[in-house]
């Protein structure tokens, strides 16, 4: 199937000549990394006859938007679990639009999704198991096709991570194509080493894997008033919109290394935009308030 991942050229403040893989422009709600990583999951529940996709996911989660919408584009039924309190939000609507139903989980429950997913699904033949964000093999799959696009090779890449499974799909890219290229990780998440040994589970070489732990401003969906001004000025200057989970932090730090001359001027960077825009409406009153 084709899909529209265009490479842009971008220039912003330290960001001078560096290019952009635009996922984001994949689909409006199956977004960026989470078409990729749903397009062998669903491949997976419909060889296995499943028609009922269950999820996992917090109030802000464009994972959730995602499956939705990849269920109701497929004739699939979807339900998703909610972390916490019983909340309305734009991004919920968008999950109740496309039909997806939605159980609100208290946190202590929501540690343990296989025993959710049992006590409600056990014994529905039909329902099939996604994993929040969508960690698998197959989403692992998924993110490997984004090096297999490319035509140019790239001395660094970037990519913004959460679980991990995005880099470790691009990792695998890279390795399997005997690149040299070096995948910089910058974790959102407040002590983000770990994603080191989340990667590895997939993808055992780690010599061309980069961490950078030091732009989580705070923590997962954190953020710093600098974070918030880079946006603006960032989107405001460039026309492509960041989100303040991610991308921001992954432009963010790319910029702040190219200034600090991390890399030599004549190599050539790329950064993976991961889509997941949805998100800046979870941070709309702080970013009206920059």
């Amino acid at each position: 199937m084709q899909i529209y991942s265009p490479i842009h050229q971008l220039t912003y403040q330290s960001l001078n000549s560096i290019w952009v893989k635009r996922d984001d422009l994949i689909d409006p709600y199956i977004s960026g990394n989470k078409w990729r990583k749903l397009k062998y999951i669903l491949q997976d529940a419909q060889k296995r006859g499943k028609s009922h996709l269950v999820t996992f996911g917090g109030a802000y989660s464009n994972h959730l938007v995602a499956t939705a919408a990849a269920a109701a584009k497929n004739g699939l039924k979807a339900t998703a679990f909610v972390r916490g309190d019983e909340v309305t939000n734009e991004m919920l609507l968008i999950c109740s639009l496309f039909g997806m139903q939605l159980i609100f989980t208290d946190r202590e429950s929501y540690k343990n999704k296989p025993n959710l997913f049992k006590a409600h699904f056990g014994n529905n033949t039909n329902a099939y198991f996604i994993d929040e964000g969508g960690a698998s093999e197959e989403a692992v799959q998924g993110c490997t096709e984004i090096i297999s696009e490319l035509t140019t090779n790239y001395d660094h890449i970037f990519c913004a991570a959460g679980t991990g499974t995005t880099a470790a799909g691009l990792l695998r890219g890279i390795n399997q194509q005997q690149l040299t290229t070096k995948l910089h990780v910058i974790p959102v998440l407040k002590g983000g080493d770990f994603i080191r040994d989340e990667i590895a589970k997939y993808e055992p070489d780690l010599s061309n894997l980069c961490v950078h732990t030091n732009y989580h401003f705070g923590g997962y969906a954190k953020t710093k008033p600098e974070l918030l001004t880079f946006i603006k000025n960032f989107t405001a200057q460039t026309g492509m919109l960041i989100d303040p989970v991610y991308t921001a932090k992954m432009f963010y730090a790319i910029n702040e290394l190219k200034g600090q001359n991390y890399f030599k001027k004549e190599e050539k960077i790329l950064a993976i935009h991961t889509g997941g825009l949805l998100g800046i409406l979870g941070m709309k009153d702080k970013l009206n308030a920059v």
